[in-house]
């Protein structure tokens, strides 16, 4: 699938159901009555999302793109604000994609095993030598480049010693980003260079580059982020739903490490190797609050996601072959991801 592809078919598919809905059709079809449910739930999702402070808004179903939806920045918000890069040629607003870049580092870290450059299994202190925590050297020496994929490191976001590794599933935002030094380190490249390499040229996604993050975000830990825009978060969505392909059919990932990625961690069912999924019989949330059930009761179960602040979403459902993209300020629902679902359903089904 090209980039045509994603983007082509939005208007229509909107457009026809909101005709349906109006009755702008010189000649409705003998179906028009069954189109009017399926007009009023689009509206309905439609409605949700902007008043929930959505700026993008991309559903891809088997190929064809469903919405394909864009709203004004809101205004006022510093957090969402520390997070855009202002416009594209095209006039698509460019936002830091918070915490979802996580899941594309995953696939780096994949495609890394796939070049025998990386081993998910060696402890960290092979690539970024010794001391690099804060924790003795017995115990560093034990926590592997898995531990801190699966946010299991046992280090607290001082890089302090707190419990074994691969004990405890802690959401740790600053260990996290010693995985660029771990890539770069293995790979003898830049985070900048293997990104595009590997990644945004073969699929295609022009728009994406990482940058230094302002001032006001230092207290995260993280100091660069990945920004682009909901079109291309949609593509790389697409290479994960074809497992593994870019558009021309070349293999960006393999089978293997991309299935690696989506296995339940043994300290919590519902993360991978940082990426989010759901199913599980229960959850440990980024907040360290534990649930019983999945991460989204409404919605399928084979879901996977990259998730990142601000509401920032990125589903993938393989079961349904269905992308879908959320971008914008954060949700004013606190249950935000389920009523999407439930709405989404609606306009799916």
């Amino acid at each position: 699938m090209t980039t045509s592809t994603v983007q082509a078919g939005s208007v229509v598919a909107v457009l026809a159901l909101f005709a349906a809905a109006s009755g702008v059709c010189a000649q409705p079809a003998p179906h028009a009555r069954l189109e009017a449910p399926a007009a009023a739930a689009m509206n309905d999702i439609l409605t949700y999302l902007r008043r929930q402070n959505s700026t993008g808004f991309i559903v891809i179903r088997d190929g064809e793109t469903v919405i394909d939806e864009a709203w004004p920045a809101p205004q006022g918000d510093r957090a969402f604000a520390n997070l855009t890069y202002g416009l594209t040629a095209g006039g698509i607003l460019l936002e830091d994609v918070a915490s979802q870049q996580k899941s594309f580092i995953a696939v780096l870290a994949g495609v890394a095993v796939d070049k025998n450059l990386l081993e998910v299994d060696a402890p960290v202190s092979r690539y970024l030598g010794e001391g690099w925590s804060k924790a003795a050297a017995d115990q560093e020496a034990k926590i592997r480049v898995i531990d801190i994929l699966t946010m299991s490191s046992g280090l607290d976001e001082q890089f302090a010693y707190v419990a074994p590794a691969g004990s405890v599933f802690f959401y740790n935002t600053p260990v996290y980003a010693i995985t660029k030094g771990i890539l770069a380190a293995s790979t003898g490249q830049s985070l900048e260079a293997i990104t595009q390499d590997w990644l945004t040229t073969p699929l295609g996604m022009s728009q994406t580059a990482w940058r230094k993050r302002p001032a006001a975000l230092a207290s995260v830990g993280n100091a660069t982020g990945l920004v682009t825009t909901p079109q291309d978060i949609a593509l790389f969505g697409l290479m994960i739903l074809d497992h593994g392909l870019a558009a021309d059919g070349s293999r960006v990932i393999s089978q293997d490490q991309l299935d690696a990625l989506f296995q339940p961690s043994e300290t919590n069912p519902a993360y991978g190797r940082l990426w989010w999924l759901n199913g599980g019989d229960h959850v440990i949330s980024a907040q360290g609050a534990r649930s019983d059930g999945p991460l989204i009761p409404t919605a399928p179960s084979d879901l996977v996601g990259a998730f990142g602040a601000l509401d920032r979403r990125l589903y993938v459902v393989p079961s349904r072959r269905l992308v879908v993209v959320r971008t914008g300020a954060a949700a004013v629902d606190r249950n935000f991801d389920q009523e999407l679902w439930r709405r989404l359903s609606d306009v799916l089904d």
